[in-house]
């Protein structure tokens, strides 16, 4: 099934899909935790599972393995794809080894770049020109591509920010996953904006739990950083050790899953950092028994 195909089955059905992000670890103990974490993390039936790409396709191979592993156990997988690191063979080679296996899903993203330097092909420049690439190469895959609710770290003007997001939309995306944000009201001026600018598509809420002051301090520390609202920095300062910080962010997003639920969000993308623990309790906090959720429906 393509995440397009999910998408409108869920709206059909009044479900709105809830996923969850995992990254190729880089040990042989990382792994081991993935394994068990997708193990406890798959009984929660989420709609599908995305599959992160270092910067300049630092962790392909990696990548390539879960990838196959997700989708082994039976669950929708999305794939993510970037234009920095990879000549145009390379990438059409990628997408290829995908389609042989079954895979038809792509997060298709511009992406980091590269210590080496830029990408060798100028043949994928900004994400738009993947996606365009993607969608005539392979017309039956799934496409998505990442919207920025706080801005984009590159783009200071927000006027042309939106323009180069409909750019992506008009080559061929599916939809749009949007990266972490602790204000609801961030995502919802995000959403209305792409309306405005005639983006229909499904737009998916990122949803990351704090779950360490120095997991604060890195989402910080990224491009662009994250924007903390201060009610949410004095419950952290409030808590009294590790384990109280978690239980902070834990609530938080919970808190912003069930508004977000409440307002007919086409779906939720969790960054679950490889961690089963706190997408477990969120769905015990949101009193739920599976992350297969009823709800308003699509909304884009």
């Amino acid at each position: 099934m393509t995440i397009a195909e999910l998408f409108r089955g869920c709206q059909d059905e009044g479900k709105t899909p809830i996923s969850f992000e995992f990254f190729p670890p880089k040990t042989p103990t990382g792994w081991e935790k993935l394994y068990l974490t997708m193990t406890e993390l798959v009984a929660l039936r989420p709609a599908y599972v995305s599959v992160t790409y270092g910067a300049g396709g630092s962790t392909r191979e990696n990548t390539h393995q879960l990838v196959g592993r997700v989708h082994e156990l039976g669950l929708p997988v999305v794939a993510h794809l970037t234009c920095e690191g990879s000549s145009e063979p390379e990438i059409r080679q990628i997408l290829q080894t995908y389609e042989n296996q079954g895979i038809h899903n792509i997060l298709a993203l511009k992406g980091d770049v590269p210590l080496k330097g830029r990408n060798p092909s100028p043949s994928f420049e900004h994400a738009a020109d993947l996606v365009a690439y993607i969608r005539t190469l392979f017309p039956h895959f799934s496409i998505g591509v990442a919207g920025f609710p706080e801005g984009h770290p590159a783009c200071p003007n927000r006027l042309k920010e939106i323009d180069y997001l409909k750019a992506k939309v008009d080559a061929g995306a599916d939809y749009i996953v949007t990266q972490l944000f602790f204000d609801n009201r961030d995502f919802y001026d995000f959403r209305e904006r792409c309306v405005l600018a005639g983006i229909t598509v499904p737009v998916i809420a990122g949803i990351m739990p704090v779950s360490s002051l120095k997991g604060i301090e890195r989402m910080a520390d990224l491009a662009g950083g994250a924007r903390f609202p201060a009610k949410l920095l004095k419950s952290v300062h409030r808590a009294i050790d590790e384990a109280a910080v978690s239980r902070v962010g834990i609530h938080w997003a919970a808190e912003q899953i069930s508004d977000l639920l409440s307002t007919g969000v086409a779906g939720v993308h969790l960054y679950t950092l490889n961690s089963s623990n706190a997408s477990l309790e969120i769905l015990k906090t949101l009193g739920l028994s599976s992350f297969s959720l009823p709800g308003a429906g699509s909304n884009s």
